[in-house]
């Protein structure tokens, strides 16, 4: 199709333990994009037995998905497709059985990946999907295997596949469907017995952030969420989830707010697995990553879209898409971190800079629908752009600043990607930032310093350029008006 020769169309299928997914994209000014997400709940390890064989009843609900999944590769070309199977046909005896009947379905080959293959292929779409540069600890709960890596940037350096998941481990510890503190018990300390054996060499290669990825991880933090807490995983929270479900008697009763029917089988295992993963590894606090398998298997596939630094492609995507003045989002994004430089004494977290430059790059955002309310069309589409690289609490800060970047000045929200201190730090300089440079020509701005008392800020311009300028003067003299009413000390002074 000729759509398809200047678009390209690709899809990942992940034969999971627990569900089949297909995942459809296209690229799109440098990012991917969604077409199409397709799930079904096979719970295809639910259908092995002791022996390892797989049952006709669990092949036959994969095979019917495969049969849903088959008209959509109809318009795909062939190296644009790839499908994996994972832990349950990795240890399903007769797995060859099912491999010849999907083929005939689907029309292509199903690769059966080792288990460290798919915490390759795992990390790869952690990697492209989540900011940052530190050394980090990786984790993937799965229907039958558990994948833990440790790597930095697109490299990893340690690869481990789990015989441990939420289905195989429902079906061992909870396969009375009692919620008994005997049964979390020996669910958490049959997962550390499988751990065990890495606690070693993981503890001496060390991380210094913890990502969990895929749907156990997610739906622990969409229950926290729900019930108010914020979207960092610690034990603590963990453990208080425990209590929650040791209230109800049996699996069949829980409910638990903000736990999906979808996920209630698997909660109770899934929860077991990451406790018991946090405590045998010490791991102090755990965000959800932006991908996993699927998206690891896409960019694998995009060789234009590899090994780029993922929150500066997600921002030059966005000024794409919606045609931003980049020339003039530089300007103001030098105006802000020179401002920053002269900042030394606040000694904001480690993520400020580059969330201060993706407010200011993508400030204008809002303009592509209309200016009167640009600032508010702005907040609404970053908190729901998909934006690679940027967590959900972040989204969420940057949609914040950028509906009080400009006119009258209203306190943050509160959030949980900085402190709120540095929050309101980033939109004070990126408010004086976007005054400074509302003349969009690097000719018209003035040499300056920014004087730093504490949360006292003094602007210093030379009086003849005030005299000359009387607008920016006067949006100015307003600013520090609005910044100090809000208990910000600001000030505005001539220098000869």
């Amino acid at each position: 199709m000729e759509r398809n020769s200047v678009s390209p169309l690709y899809a990942a299928i992940d034969l999971g333990s627990n569900s089949f997914h297909m995942w459809i994209v296209r690229e799109v000014n440098g990012s991917v994009q969604t077409l199409a997400k397709i799930k079904r709940k096979v719970r295809l390890a639910a259908g092995l037995n002791n022996q390892n064989v797989l049952s006709e009843e669990a092949m036959q609900r994969g095979l019917d998905c495969l049969a849903l999944f088959a008209e959509r590769l109809q318009d795909i070309k062939a190296d644009h497709i790839r499908i994996v199977g994972t832990a349950a046909l990795r240890t399903a005896v007769n797995a060859e059985e099912f491999l010849s009947k999907a083929k005939a379905i689907l029309g292509y080959p199903v690769n059966i990946i080792p288990g460290e293959e798919e915490a390759r292929i795992i990390y790869q779409g952690v990697a492209h999907t989540s900011g940052g540069s530190d050394k980090r600890l990786v984790v993937d709960i799965g229907g039958a295997s558990t994948e833990v890596i440790i790597g930095k940037g697109f490299d990893s350096s340690a690869l481990t596949s789990l015989k441990i998941g939420c289905v195989t481990w429902l079906e061992r510890y909870f396969k009375d469907r009692y919620l008994t503190s005997a049964n979390f018990e020996a669910a958490i300390n049959g997962a550390k017995e499988v751990i065990e054996p890495i606690i070693e060499r993981y503890t001496e290669l060390g991380w210094e952030s913890c990502v969990g990825a895929s749907g156990t991880v997610q739906a622990l933090q969409e229950i926290m969420l729900a019930q108010g807490m914020d979207e960092i995983i610690t034990l603590q929270k963990l453990k208080r989830l425990q209590r929650q479900a040791m209230q109800y008697e049996r699996l069949e009763d829980l409910d638990i707010e903000g736990l999906t029917l979808e996920r209630a089988l698997v909660f109770p295992s899934g929860l077991s697995i990451l406790i018991a993963l946090f405590e045998s590894l010490k791991i102090e606090s755990m965000t959800l990553a932006g991908g996993a398998l699927r998206e690891g298997m896409v960019y694998e596939m995009m060789e234009q879209m590899r090994h780029h630094d993922v929150c500066t492609r997600t921002i030059n995507s966005v000024q794409q898409r919606f045609q931003i003045d980049t020339e003039h989002a530089d300007i103001v994004n030098d105006m802000a971190m020179s401002m920053l430089s002269q900042c030394p004494n606040w000694q904001l977290e480690p993520q400020a800079q580059n969330l201060l430059e993706a407010a200011v790059k993508l400030h204008e955002i809002g303009t592509s629908i209309e200016f009167k309310k640009g600032a508010d069309h702005a907040a609404y589409l970053i908190k729901h752009l998909d934006l690679p690289g940027f967590t959900r609490a972040q989204r969420h800060l940057l949609a914040e600043i950028l509906r009080r970047y400009t006119g009258p000045l209203t306190s943050l929200p509160e959030q949980h990607a900085l402190s709120a201190q540095s929050a309101a730090r980033l939109l004070r300089l990126l408010r004086i930032a976007v005054i400074m440079c509302h003349r969009r020509d690097t000719r018209c701005l003035p040499p300056f310093s920014l004087q730093v008392d504490n949360d006292k800020l003094t602007l210093l311009l030379p009086a003849k350029w005030l005299i000359n300028n009387p607008l920016t003067r006067s949006e100015l003299h307003q600013e520090a008006t609005r910044q100090t009413d809000m208990g910000w000390p600001m000030a505005v002074t001539s220098q000869d």
